[in-house]
């Protein structure tokens, strides 16, 4: 059975989805579904169709959150004991060699990823390429547009 990595605020994340999957959006499509049934012939009601595809995707997302939450490995950056190491949850400030750009990355689960905030996937290229180093070591990432290098200013555990 496969573990799903995901930091302590991932967690929550996906527990408060599910949460309201099952206590809001699930007795929405429920009641939406016995609006539709009382409008008569189903054979051509959009309304029908459109609310029973919603309710397969609302259970279906149920089923995959309490999936992932059920082999889910919960880690907390804050206790991470790594030694500067570039582990799961670390927040790392890179430097890119040819441009000189600092950038801050928290290497984080699939689910909880989102660039914008600077948390990145753990699958990603760029999270490969930094996990095992350390402060001072030089990440060689392959990018779309080539071979880039970033140097490893920082590595915090927050």
């Amino acid at each position: 059975m496969a573990t799903y990595p995901m930091t302590r605020r991932g967690a929550e994340q996906l527990h408060a989805e599910l949460h309201r999957l099952k206590t809001v959006d699930r007795p929405a499509v429920i009641e939406a579904i016995a609006e539709a049934r009382s409008q008569g012939d189903l054979s051509e009601n959009a309304e029908y169709d459109a609310a029973k595809n919603r309710q397969g995707f609302i259970e279906g997302r149920i089923q995959e959150l309490e999936a992932k939450l059920a082999s889910a490995q919960v880690i907390d950056p804050a206790q991470l004991q790594a030694n500067g190491l570039v582990v799961f949850g670390a927040t790392v400030t890179l430097e890119d060699e040819d441009s000189g750009q600092r950038s801050t990355y928290q290497i984080v689960g699939e689910d909880e990823a989102d660039l914008k905030q600077g948390r990145i996937n753990i699958n990603s290229p760029i999270a490969r390429a930094l996990i095992g180093k350390r402060e001072g070591d030089v990440a060689e990432v392959q990018a779309p547009g080539g071979l880039r290098c970033y140097d490893i200013v920082t590595v915090e555990y927050k």
